[in-house]
């Protein structure tokens, strides 16, 4: 069916007067062959870096809205490899810790986490911006073999009276479904702010979307299920306190330390770098820069050594500019070396984005810290 006109009765679903395409609908959601492996749209062969999924054909119990919504939601599941190891993330040793004792070992082995050893079934994550938060969700979509659903607030969100409540049911269902499975919720405060009265300003779709989110998170908790949820959020104190109840793991995701600062330089700006061909040499004293970077995020550090390393490339724009387009012969390039002077300036003129917010973090943690 190309489209149906929700006004002729072809359905009772409650959109008046919506034109759905559900041909366009059916093109962008998962695409699944009868054997429940995920295809490539575009030459329709299997790709083995995509992950195997069950065709939504055989997702019983469900209503033929409640199917449509579950082709919404499908959107969301990472099909592809992030391509984020464990290895590539610098410090943040706890937090991995935690998330491979609540999505990976309870998998591999699954004797162990019974009765009250049953695994967690929700993690918050929170911290400054630019720490990493949503770099560990990347590592645990790569490294752990579950259904990943990267939800953010354009998925559950409906202006249609009623339909976010059923695309939260539909999220937690889906991931029974394609369990073993991981709900990521970014930016978790957006959909998650304390609630307050209707009169106060909280919009009632709003109020009850968030009642579904809580009422499914502690379903969960009572069930054997392998679905776990793993939340992420710069502004914690704004989460309603029945959700940090159900997320029974809260960890700071907190600023670098020396040693991890200094890593970072010395991956970003190694004494030699080959990109396209052209050769990008520095001089640094990597112990000074991870002492002088005190407060600055990976987000900070990473933008610190992208502009570091253009100061040389600026010197040889002129020539660029004066080379002929026609002449195919590039001049020979040869960059200037980085020194440990060039990156200090740099400093002095790209201050940290989030050093004063580290001690509301830390007053946080030590009032709802549960590690």
């Amino acid at each position: 069916i190309a489209a149906i006109n929700k006004t002729g009765g072809g359905s009772t679903h409650p959109r008046r007067g919506q034109v759905i395409d559900f041909h366009r609908m059916i093109q962008d959601a998962v695409k699944v062959s009868s054997n429940g492996i995920a295809l490539n749209s575009l030459n329709c062969d299997p790709d083995p870096s995509e992950r195997l999924l069950k065709p939504l054909s055989a997702f019983i119990g469900m209503t033929g809205e409640m199917r449509e919504l579950a082709t919404v939601v499908s959107k969301d599941i990472y099909l592809h490899n992030p391509n984020v190891k464990w290895d590539d993330i610098i410090g943040l040793d706890a937090a991995k810790r935690l998330v491979k004792e609540a999505v990976v070992y309870p998998i591999r082995y699954p004797q162990l986490f019974t009765g009250i050893l049953s695994p967690w079934k929700g993690l918050l994550l929170y911290g400054p911006p630019g720490t990493g938060k949503t770099l560990l969700a990347k590592a645990v979509a790569t490294e752990c073999n579950t259904t990943f659903f990267n939800i953010s607030a354009s998925t559950i969100v409906s202006k249609w009276r009623g339909d976010s409540e059923k695309l939260v049911r539909v999220l937690f269902e889906l991931a029974r479904y394609h369990a073993p499975s991981t709900i990521f919720l970014d930016e978790l405060d957006s959909v998650m702010s304390q609630r307050g009265t209707i009169s106060g300003g909280e919009h009632e779709g709003s109020r009850r979307m968030k009642t579904e989110l809580l009422v499914q998170m502690d379903g969960l908790a009572r069930s054997d299920d392998l679905v776990f949820v793993l939340a992420a959020s710069n502004l914690p104190w704004e989460l309603d306190s029945a959700m940090l109840r159900r997320l029974e793991k809260r960890i700071l995701v907190d600023l670098p330390s020396k040693e991890a600062r200094r890593v970072m330089i010395q991956h970003w700006l190694p004494p030699l770098s080959n990109s396209g061909g052209v050769e990008l040499r520095t001089d640094l004293d990597y112990g000074l820069l991870g002492q002088e970077t005190d407060g600055y995020s990976g987000s900070d550090i990473k933008l610190v050594c992208k502009e570091a390393a253009m100061r040389p490339v600026r010197k040889i724009f002129d020539a660029l500019e004066n080379h002929q387009p026609g002449n195919s012969n590039l001049p020979t390039i040869r960059l200037d070396t980085i020194t440990t002077a060039d990156f200090l300036d740099v400093i002095a003129h790209t201050k940290p984005s989030a050093k004063n917010l580290s001690q509301k973090y830390t007053a946080w943690q030590r009032e709802f810290e549960s590690v």
